[in-house]
């Protein structure tokens, strides 16, 4: 049985994409960082094992320090063998601040936790992967595609993740590994749910295809990457039109 990691999958879209690994029959692997995220993890944990019938465990680690990745990729070994097939970087997190306001502490947070922990993740898990036909996939954004207002770091560190997909995915098709990134739009998650409703309308009206997406659209997007064999190096953007490439 095939074997995957995803990081920050205890909701949104992480949770879309870890059940999706489920029910392609990956055994799957979930971390989550604050104490808070322990018992949704959980519930997504069992929810992968009842469902899907494969196994699945949770990883409390902060992706965004080395020792951390290494905890869990060392967690993902012990459970399911030296084999890893996919691996889902998804962590993520925002400031949504005007960049002048930003102390240095919270900019490094973003690119740490957006950027950096992919690099450890990926440095990490390469050795389990290589040779053996298997998929890294990362999630990007729009912002990295195009800028935002109020969002510089965050979309520093999602162009960041593009051009490390791109990068490793030269670097590693030789030896069987491709990479790819998913680019969300703008996605319903728990963050839009507390908009309200004329500011949701707003939104949505900017979208060509005038409806925000669901999570559910990723995590299609995820598992047509992870069963397309001749893709590697692309960025995939569910994004209803709004940015085109």
């Amino acid at each position: 049985m095939a074997n995957a990691i995803i990081t920050g999958g205890s909701r949104g879209i992480g949770k879309a994409m870890a059940l999706k690994l489920g029910e392609l029959g990956y055994n799957v692997v979930i971390n989550y960082r604050s104490d808070s995220s322990k018992q949704l993890t959980e519930d997504v944990i069992a929810e992968i094992k009842d469902k899907y019938g494969v196994e699945a465990i949770a990883v409390q680690a902060d992706v965004s320090k080395f020792e951390d990745c290494k905890k869990l990729v060392e967690a993902a070994v012990d459970a399911f063998g030296e084999e890893i097939d996919a691996l889902v970087n998804n962590a993520g997190i925002t400031n949504n601040s005007n960049f002048i306001d930003l102390e240095p502490e919270r900019y490094e947070a973003v690119i740490n936790t957006n950027l950096v922990s992919m690099m450890h993740m990926c440095h990490l898990c390469l050795p389990y992967m290589v040779d053996r036909d298997t998929a890294i996939v990362c999630t990007a954004s729009v912002g990295g595609l195009t800028g935002v207002i109020n969002q510089a770091d965050y979309c520093a560190a999602k162009t960041g993740v593009i051009g490390l997909c791109r990068a490793l995915a030269l670097e590693f098709a030789p030896r069987k590994v491709r990479v790819n990134s998913i680019a969300p739009g703008m996605i319903m998650t728990d963050m839009l749910r507390g908009v309200n409703q004329d500011e949701l309308n707003a939104l949505a009206a900017t979208i060509p295809l005038g409806h925000i997406g669901e999570v559910e659209e990723i995590a299609g997007a995820l598992e047509y990457i992870l069963t397309a064999p001749y893709l590697t190096g692309q960025v995939i953007s569910p994004n209803g039109g709004f940015v085109l490439q």
